[in-house]
């Protein structure tokens, strides 16, 4: 039988993504979805997803749920999923405090639910092929990392703290946070970060720069801005340098497009093409649950990735570099 597939929250601008990856999934059926927000949920129904009034009621018509909500929601719609043994696929970042962060982890160790956070990069073939080469020891002992998490502003509840938990930083940091984590096998054990509202002017960071160190001396700097103009070509980029001793690596995950100039309408747009690394990552959410095993991306990855962004934050607020103290985390 297909896993039956809910969404809970889907005010993420990368909901609609995960509808039409469940869509085309083999193995899966998607029951509906649900948002605080009737209104909105009314009007998400428009991506092909069937709109459900009652949460509790699609949670129990389902086997597995896909958490797109604002960020200070995930850890009760966590809880609600995990008191009913559902698989639960949440996006990023999976805590955005401390307080949200125990919350989650006492509910998955409690139910022993399987929890993966939403983190794509991972399977991005360009990333892929640079961690197969620095474990081969292609280019030597990784010296430094230089990274970008550049984009568009969301807009919208992205820019609420009261709902997002933050700006630029909590919405950034983290996916380059895991990545770092892979490639260079250790957690970071300090950060100096310094954020700004360069770009807008609002309350909420648009500018965000981070120097990361790491127990072996290697060092890491990430501009995690939304530094993109709306008018930009692409939504935005995460790319890396790797500096080892032997050689540098290069890579842009999202690098991947066509430019077209069109006569008729005198507009330029980029098509996109190569590997789809949501569809990768909403596939290996159901084989893990299908094969009652961990999945590539753990809720532990996506609280290591939460620690750093709040480090961060410290780290902004006092103007000198914190210790990213790695909060007791389960192995699920």
């Amino acid at each position: 039988m297909p896993v039956r597939v809910g969404m809970l929250g889907v005010a993420h601008v990368h909901a609609p993504s995960y509808v039409q990856c469940v869509h085309r999934a083999p193995d899966a059926e998607l029951v509906g979805h649900w948002d605080k927000d009737d209104s909105f949920s009314q009007s998400f129904a428009h991506n092909g997803c069937k709109p459900w009034a009652d949460r509790d009621a699609l949670t129990d018509a389902c086997d597995a749920v896909v958490i797109a909500g604002e960020n200070l929601d995930h850890a009760e719609l966590i809880e609600a999923a995990a008191a009913k043994s559902k698989s639960v696929l949440c996006e990023k970042p999976l805590a955005a405090s401390r307080e949200q962060r125990e919350r989650i982890e006492r509910a998955v160790d409690k139910s022993g639910v399987l929890l993966m956070t939403a983190f794509p990069c991972p399977f991005s073939p360009a990333f892929e092929s640079a961690l197969a080469k620095v474990e081969a020891g292609d280019i030597g002992k990784v010296l430094s990392v230089c990274a970008t998490n550049h984009g568009k502003c969301p807009g919208g509840w992205f820019t609420d703290p009261s709902k997002s938990g933050g700006g630029a930083m909590i919405d950034h940091v983290v996916h380059v946070s895991d990545l770092l984590r892979r490639l260079l096998r250790q957690e970071p054990s300090r950060v100096h970060a310094a954020i700004g509202n360069n770009m807008y002017g609002e309350e909420w960071d648009d500018t965000a720069m981070l120097t990361i160190e790491y127990p072996n001396g290697v060092f890491a700097t990430l501009d995690s801005s939304w530094s993109r103009p709306a008018s930009d070509k692409t939504w935005g980029d995460v790319t890396m340098k790797i500096l080892g001793e032997k050689g540098v690596i290069e890579l842009d995950l999202f690098g991947q497009g066509l430019d077209l100039f069109s006569n008729s309408s005198g507009a330029h747009a980029t098509l996109g093409f190569g590997s789809n690394i949501d569809q990768a990552m909403v596939d290996e959410f159901l084989r893990a649950r299908r094969e009652k095993r961990a999945p590539k991306v753990t809720m532990q990855d996506g609280l290591a990735a939460a620690d750093l962004a709040l480090a961060a934050y410290e780290s902004a607020r006092s103007g000198q570099p914190v210790s990213v103290t790695a909060q007791p985390t389960s192995t699920r």
